[in-house]
């Protein structure tokens, strides 16, 4: 069994975090529905915007509210704060830059 210590020993990668996070990157590409429950799971716990989950879910910001909704999950429409508003702004264009 290969180990995280592995990787970095073998100078794959510069710490156990940068092996754990591109594990982690990995396996929400690879496993899109973990991303979407992450998304509610914040959306729920976090106070994170919609237009934010809807960017941590790999999804556009309707069918994110789709979701929500489906799951019976209270939506909290506009920003309260013109901080709110900025990040909600800058989530939407983070989520509308090409994907590498």
């Amino acid at each position: 069994m290969v180990t995280v210590h592995d990787l970095v020993e073998a100078r794959l990668y510069e710490s156990e975090d940068a092996v754990i996070q591109d594990a982690l990157r990995h396996l929400l590409r690879a496993r899109p529905n973990l991303r979407i429950n992450l998304a509610v799971h914040r959306y729920q716990t976090e106070e994170i915007s919609l237009a934010k989950a809807a960017v941590l879910a790999g999804v556009s910001w309707p069918q994110m509210r789709e979701i929500l909704v489906e799951r019976g999950v209270p939506l909290r429409l506009g920003p309260q704060t013109l901080e709110e508003a900025e990040q909600e702004v800058q989530a939407l264009q983070d989520y509308r830059r090409p994907q590498p």
